[in-house]
């Protein structure tokens, strides 16, 4: 893999790690739903799509080859999404309590 694939693999694993946040605090109340199946439901289905939509993205930079690094940099992008994303999930709360 030459190093501009890697250089690309990199900054799509960062700026997916980050929609990953921002999804996740989109959608955080059904995924600590009440209802037990709902939060089964919705953690599954969280999981399996955005699972499948980050191997495609692979797919298509670099015939999905995934390196430990990428998964790395998808972490770093998660929290740095998530620390810059909560104020939606904030928002929702301060909405639903009025």
């Amino acid at each position: 893999m030459t190093l501009e694939i890697q250089i690309q693999s990199l900054i799509v694993s960062f700026v997916f790690g980050m929609f990953v946040a921002m999804i996740y605090n989109i959608i955080y109340f059904l995924l600590y739903n009440k209802k037990t199946f709902i939060r089964i439901l919705c953690n599954l289905s969280y999981s399996i799509l955005l699972s499948i939509s980050y191997f495609y993205l692979l797919f298509l930079i670099n015939n999905a080859s995934l390196h430990i690094y990428f998964i790395l940099i998808l972490v770093i992008g998660f929290i740095i999404g998530n620390k810059k994303t909560k104020i939606i999930r904030i928002i929702k709360l301060k909405k639903k309590r009025n």
